[in-house]
């Protein structure tokens, strides 16, 4: 047995015994400490910067900034004030044998999380695992490298203020470490994968220990024949350029025939960012780079997103109830969007705290990924003496 993962699955039982006050504390003086050390958080991040070209997509998301960093704090703080999802009754019941039957909001244990270049993904997922009572092994990329060593080194000394083990939240660094956290069944109850679909799809192929996806955004926005203009615009703007390096950032415009002469203008804002339309479908942009799709109807609107969706994140811009009640019943995604954009996608905006990602997937957890959704269940039965015919 791994040594660092059993060591981790001991943790994960110390956290299990602690009461909500005591996490939402540690959370909470994590928030004062990032304050505390934004200049020695951002000395780090400046060493992964420099070995990254600022002209990669991937610069935006390695990148932390003060700014960035007080919300970080801001979002520790919410995390804790958030009401516990452990110890729930989720179902009760009283057979007619006599027996009780409860069943109750448990923690997974220790749960996995491999990402690229995003360090404040040690920030989030340590807070919502901590919350939801479970251990987290953290396997960063190389590119945010230093950064994750910096942020997990404060959050272990939190820890230790704690007299938590700091094997609550251990941190790999080679690319050795993923294949072995990919292996480690019976250790690890549950890897959950950020970052681009190659990585998404080596842990899905290679993995031993249950996955929850948290797949690539390829997404879509559909200009309605019976759109407002006044609406759609900043809807498209907001949705491709708020944060072009996202996975809830639009992809592809898809557009009615018949309001192809306001084309242009939807356009000329996105222009004046700089972005560039290509002819180029399915594909995650993470870029100033986006499509346009000119179509007939809605049922050819549906089809395309149908064919090059990624499940994520869909939006129409309509003002006929029709089209819209279709467009939500219809399209096939966690994420379905009537009249506003989908960077709304996102654990903090849906009023969830934060998130430890955007499951694609059907199976337990679709859509942001908090503290719900990152607790399983076990059903408690009580008798007084009964046994089965």
């Amino acid at each position: 047995m791994n040594t660092d993962f059993y060591n981790v699955r001991t943790a994960s039982k110390r956290i299990a015994q602690l009461t909500d006050h005591d996490r939402s504390a540690i959370l909470c003086e994590l928030a004062d400490m990032t304050e505390a050390r934004i200049d020695d958080l951002l000395l780090a991040n400046a060493l992964d910067l420099k070995r990254m070209d600022s002209s990669d997509p991937r610069y935006d998301r390695l990148q932390l900034t003060e700014s960035r960093l007080n919300s970080i704090a801001a979002d520790l703080r919410n995390v804790a004030s958030l009401p516990s999802p452990l110890g729930r009754t989720l179902k009760h019941s009283i057979l007619p044998n006599g027996l009780e039957l409860t069943r109750v909001s448990v923690p997974f244990g220790v749960i996995g999380i491999i990402f690229e270049a995003r360090p404040n993904v040690c920030f989030d997922c340590f807070a919502l695992c901590l919350k939801a009572g479970s251990a987290c092994v953290l396997k960063g990329g190389s590119d945010a490298k230093d950064s994750c060593t910096a942020i997990v080194s404060l959050i272990h000394e939190v820890l230790r203020r704690h007299d938590v083990p700091t094997d609550a939240a251990l941190l790999l660094t080679s690319h050795e470490d993923t294949d072995i956290l990919l292996q480690a069944r019976g250790q690890v109850d549950l890897i959950i994968p950020r970052g681009s679909s190659r990585l998404i799809n080596y842990v899905r192929e290679n993995a031993r220990v249950p996955v929850i996806e948290t797949g690539a955004g390829v997404v879509h926005c559909y200009i309605d024949r019976a759109a407002d203009l006044e609406k759609a615009i900043p809807i498209v703007v907001n949705a491709k350029t708020r944060r072009v390096s996202v996975c809830n950032a639009l992809d592809c415009l898809i557009i009615h025939r018949d309001r192809l002469n306001d084309l242009p203008k939807i356009l000329a804002p996105l222009k004046e960012k700089g972005v560039e339309i290509v002819d180029e479908f399915g594909t995650e942009f993470l870029s100033l780079r986006m499509a346009v799709k000119v179509v007939d109807s809605l049922d050819e609107a549906l089809a395309h997103i149908e064919r090059y969706g990624s499940g994520h994140s869909e939006s129409i811009v309509t003002e006929d109830s029709e089209a819209a009640r279709r467009f939500l019943a219809e399209v096939d995604a966690a994420c379905v969007y009537h009249n506003a954009p989908t960077s709304f996608t996102d654990g903090g905006q849906f009023g969830l705290g934060a998130e430890i990602g955007i499951s694609t997937q059907k199976l337990h957890a679709r859509g942001p990924m908090a503290l719900e959704e990152i607790t399983t269940y076990k059903w408690l039965i009580k008798g007084n003496g009964q046994t089965r015919p």
